[in-house]
């Protein structure tokens, strides 16, 4: 029997963003667990759909001892805080320091950048490695986004990413850690490794893994690994974090892992199948879904992915909802167009007060800095109807994160003009319609829904909508992550990396 410590610290970090992440955002528990260690850890992800979870079952089949660490994440925002990272770095090496385990699994992001480390992650295994040296094992699962730095390569023995974006297989992931972690037990030494950094940045809105070209390149990656026996991934990166090692990697365990990596480098390296096609600016993205309601029996999906909470965003800015306005969209089809969720503690609160039914003066949303250094658009100020309220809580149904519970906090779903607009007290994007069902309302009834989100919701939304290659709009109205990683004030990312595809 081999015992496993089990440790967990995920954040995506958008350098360009506005928002920290401090110690009290990993204790929130809005659109991830809150802070959690010992037992509870290991018994409160068992069976959910988070790499943790797919380790912990994985490793329980194999007969494994867990040993429990700690486990937590924060929404995507700016720089994770000095105060945070040490806090939950030295609770992860602490546990380290008590010994009786033989190997180390850790759930990272990948993604991860302090007020005064750049490489989260690499830091965590350098501080790990001192105090367990380089004869015990340290595994570890990574987003499908994770920049991968040398430090990481060097200080893990093994690292495996997701293969899916939206992100459905997060508890297969781990349950590959858990495979390469027996590999690495078996043979007493660590597997050869190949890796590669693609010259370029892709945009996130180029990545889902349900069109081309990622669909066919994950394929491949299967098929390769089947050929060759090895264990790969193509990590393409999060391109809003603004550090020199900040680009996509493909890389593989194996005997023959330069074969399978030659190969996948290959397909996927090649430029022009990643540059963005069809965005829309505000007025525009309105406009066609509009006329697509007009014959389509099912809602159109307009995706504000510029104020992405995933993305490092607040969900907070009101350009899609001003361009809804102008645009008379609930005049077109009254109570049939939503948006949302907008982050707004106050004015949620403000509705919760007033109670459902009555009708109050509201500025909803906020003006931000932009990655530009601009400000968005200003809040709107209207005369809001409450039509239904929420604490927030709800288990999500859809294929990505099933079964967790949201903890948003006060919830409400207003009224102007014939538009719905859904304002919570906590930061998440939207994706899963149990987000919206929790409202009162219908989504398959609605004609127009603007989600803040940019990838994730297609694993539940595309189910919702006639057409995933028409009815689905990317809308580039101003926030605080970029759709196009060339439009960012880059001032530290290696000059032979190019912004653009």
């Amino acid at each position: 029997m081999m015992r496993v410590l089990v440790c967990g610290f995920e954040h995506e970090t958008n350098t360009f963003a506005v928002s920290k992440a401090d110690w009290a955002a990993f204790n929130r528990g809005d659109s991830f667990p809150a802070f959690i260690e010992g037992q509870a850890m290991l018994d409160s992800m068992e069976g959910v759909n988070l790499p943790v979870g797919g380790f912990i079952d994985a490793a329980r089949q194999k007969g494994w001892e867990l040993v429990p660490g700690l486990w937590c994440g924060a929404t995507p925002s700016a720089h994770i805080t000095e105060d945070a990272f040490e806090r939950i770095s030295a609770a992860i090496v602490e546990r380290a320091q008590r010994g009786e385990f033989e190997a180390i699994y850790v759930d990272f992001h990948g993604a991860g950048v302090a007020e005064h480390v750049n490489d989260v992650e690499g830091e965590v295994l350098v501080r790990l490695r001192r105090e367990i040296g380089y004869d015990i094992p340290i595994v570890a699962s990574l987003d499908l986004h994770a920049n991968v730095t040398a430090e990481m390569l060097t200080q893990a023995d093994a690292m495996v990413g997701f293969r899916t974006y939206p992100h459905v297989d997060m508890a297969k992931t781990g349950a590959l850690a858990a495979e390469l972690l027996e590999r690495r037990r078996a043979r007493g030494i660590r597997e050869k490794m190949a890796y590669r950094r693609l010259p370029f940045l892709i945009s996130t809105n180029s990545q889902s893994t349900l069109m081309s070209p990622a669909k066919a390149h994950f394929e491949l990656l299967v098929e390769l690994d089947r050929k060759y026996g090895t264990v790969s991934s193509f990590l393409m990166g999060f391109a809003a974090a603004d550090f020199p090692e900040c680009a996509p990697m493909v890389m593989s365990y194996g005997d023959r892992a330069e074969f399978a990596l030659d190969e996948l480098y290959r397909a996927v390296s090649e430029p022009d199948q990643w540059r963005l096609q069809h965005v829309y600016l505000p007025d525009d993205a309105v406009d066609r879904a509009l006329r697509l309601a007009e014959t389509s029996g099912r809602p159109v999906v307009v995706a504000d992915t510029q104020d992405n909470p995933s993305g490092g965003a607040d969900g907070n800015t009101t350009g899609m909802l001003h361009a809804l306005l102008r645009n008379k969209a609930g005049e077109r089809y009254p109570k049939k167009v939503a948006v949302g969720m907008i982050y707004d503690p106050k004015a949620a609160e403000a509705a919760a007060r007033a109670g459902v039914g009555a009708t109050i003066e509201l500025d909803v949303g906020a003006s931000v800095r932009t990655f530009t250094g601009e400000p968005s658009e200003p809040p709107v100020t209207a005369r809001f109807s409450v039509v239904s309220l929420s604490d927030g809580r709800i288990a999500l149904e859809g294929p990505m994160m099933t079964g967790f519970i949201t903890k948003l906090g006060q919830c409400a779903l207003l009224e102007t003009d014939g538009v719905y607009v859904i304002v919570a007290s906590g930061k998440m994007q939207v994706l899963d319609r149990a987000q919206i069902r929790m409202m009162g309302l219908v989504p398959e009834e609605l004609k127009v829904i603007v989600i803040k989100s940019a990838n994730h919701f297609r694993a539940d939304f595309s189910r919702l909508v006639r057409d995933v290659e028409t009815d689905i709009l990317i809308a580039k109205s101003p926030g605080p992550k970029a759709v196009d990683p060339g439009d960012y004030r880059w001032k530290h990312i290696l000059p032979s990396t190019r912004l653009r595809p």
